[in-house]
């Protein structure tokens, strides 16, 4: 994957956990979260999502900052985030795909143990 192959806005998918064993389970935006993802070609990003249909215990997740490739990964470096404790830090995610469907994998900390995010995104189209 090139750098331009990411360029551009990105519509959130589907968001979910995966455990140790491969089991998919709803993420922390509830079942039919929103979100978009931009990538600048001048390496700025931002991200938001949000849970819809009522509360739950997290409703909104968003940051931005710089973004790079490294290989089969995308770095995002957090200027300014909903989380306090991301910024001044470097999110790493493994992507995979290409065209109009990209995934990125990352990892969190929740409750004490660590847990794997997919986040499917499709192409905005500029029309």
């Amino acid at each position: 994957m090139r750098p331009a192959d990411l360029v551009g806005a990105w519509a959130l998918a589907g968001y979910v956990e995966v455990d140790a064993t491969g089991t998919e389970s709803t993420g922390p935006l509830g079942e039919h979260p929103v979100g978009l993802l931009i990538y600048q070609a001048d390496g700025h990003m931002s991200v938001s999502m949000m849970r819809t249909g009522g509360a739950g215990p997290e409703t909104f997740m968003g940051y931005a900052g710089t973004w790079r490739l490294d290989g089969p990964r995308v770095r995002h470096a957090v200027v300014v985030s909903a989380h306090p404790n991301q910024v001044d830090t470097e999110l790493v995610r493994d992507i995979e795909g290409s065209g109009d469907v990209v995934v990125l994998h990352g990892s969190a900390v929740v409750d004490g143990r660590a847990v794997r995010r997919k986040l499917t995104w499709r192409r905005e189209s500029s029309a």
